[in-house]
């Protein structure tokens, strides 16, 4: 049975009325300890969309579940098809003053760890090397059938050389990196398979409808417990993926902070929301710290 995603969450009366203030952020951030969890909301200042914010993606486009890609072929190929021109634009994307100055945070001793829930990789080029990839990165394939890992660069490569002259023109980028094409735009895009065995390719991300390996979920619980604080970055916390590690930081007294311009659905066990674009926001905290973001 296919399950579907779950996509939307409506703000209650537990929603938090946002502060324009980043005072509490600095303050956590001067006492140290602080975890980052971020959401696609830090990203939107690199030209990728956001799922639930103003303009989100989701209000045009249902992204692919696991379900789907696996057991249908032709879901697969207008996936590849939407992905592969969507890596074009989404692969030149570059880190903000938000990813910035989580960068600058941990230079200075100030965080206990980065986790992101997206899978673009620009926490990584701003320079937090050791960021948690919750959901996976689009810079890796992956074999279904014998796991094999191989760069996305070179998935790139021979998509290209089994599609010449595959150009369509496209408009949207989605946060999960694939582009808005319609079904006469794929036409019959050619997925290639895996070099090793043959079988199926799927980007290193955890799709909707699939679980987080339990070992990374692990991980990152382990990092909630050695934190002093969570510090969301852009995040609705619709999905549990994320909610979990704010439930589990207000379960141990540990405060928790939001910045993220709309109510989101872990109001209720924040300290406090900032509603405050990131790149503002946490540019603002780095002055107040006395941190420059390439310091």
């Amino acid at each position: 049975m296919r399950m579907r995603p779950t996509l939307s969450w409506t703000a209650g009366e537990d929603a938090l009325s946002g502060a324009v203030d980043p005072a509490p952020v600095a303050d956590a951030l001067r006492a140290g300890g602080v975890l980052v969890l971020s959401g696609a909301g830090i990203s939107t200042e690199s030209g990728i969309p956001d799922y639930r914010g103003e303009g989100g993606s989701l209000s045009r486009h249902t992204p692919m579940t696991y379900q789907e890609f696996t057991a249908d072929a032709r879901a697969r190929r207008r996936y590849w098809a939407r992905s592969h021109l969507g890596w074009r634009v989404f692969g030149r994307a570059r880190p903000n003053a938000g990813h910035r100055a989580v960068a600058a945070f941990g230079r200075h001793g100030l965080l206990a760890g980065v986790i992101t829930q997206n899978v673009d990789g620009l926490h990584q080029r701003a320079g937090s090397a050791d960021a948690v990839e919750l959901h996976g990165s689009l810079d890796r394939v992956v074999c279904l059938a014998c796991g094999d890992l191989s760069p996305r660069r070179e998935l790139a490569r021979t998509l290209e050389e089994a599609n010449p002259g595959f150009a369509p023109t496209a408009t949207t980028l989605n946060p999960d990196g694939d582009a808005d094409l319609t079904d006469e735009q794929v036409g019959d895009f050619q997925v290639v398979p895996c070099t090793v065995c043959g079988g199926v390719l799927k980007p290193d991300v955890v799709f909707f409808g699939e679980s987080v390996p339990p070992a990374r979920v692990a991980l990152c619980r382990a990092r909630v417990d050695a934190a002093t604080s969570l510090l969301v970055l852009g995040s609705s916390l619709t999905v549990m993926s994320g909610l979990r590690f704010v439930r589990q930081a207000a379960s141990a007294g540990k405060p928790v902070l939001i910045v993220n311009r709309d109510p989101t659905r872990g109001d209720r066990h924040a300290a406090a929301r900032v509603a405050l674009p990131l790149g503002a926001a946490l540019t603002t905290v780095a002055d107040r710290l006395g941190i420059g973001l390439d310091d």
